[in-house]
């Protein structure tokens, strides 16, 4: 830890009301030892588009910086479940309907309230 950067890659949901984002992740190891030592976080999201037709590069890239918590509210960590599972699941709620309340509750989840945000967009893909 010594003060160093940590990088981790998350599934995640965002929820634009709260500005805010929901994920989850094993109940130990070296992402939360990282977390708990410095509450600050700063990340980025990207769609990659890939080379355009004329040779330009498609991106839309998102960075935000905030502060991370664990959550334990059984009825917030089903929000942001719902939240996670419709922006990242092709069918959610059929995967909601599969979240039982005793399993969420062991359930280690997190939010990072978004502080800064920062975005930039580079030719959007072609429909």
């Amino acid at each position: 830890m010594d003060n160093q950067p940590y990088l981790i890659s998350l599934n995640h949901g965002y929820d634009e009301q709260k500005n805010c984002l929901y994920f989850h992740c094993a109940p130990e190891g070296k992402k939360l030892v990282y977390a708990k030592a410095n509450s600050q976080v700063w990340g980025q999201a990207v769609l990659d588009f890939g080379v355009t037709d004329e040779c330009d590069y498609a991106y839309t890239s998102v960075q935000f910086g905030g502060t991370w918590s664990l959550i334990e509210d059984l009825a917030e960590k089903q929000h942001g479940m719902e939240v996670l599972v419709r922006q990242v699941s092709l069918n959610p709620e059929e995967k909601l309907s599969k979240i039982k309340p005793e399993k969420l509750a062991k359930t280690t989840m997190g939010k990072i309230e978004v502080k800064y945000l920062s975005g930039k967009k580079h030719q959007s893909p072609k429909d």
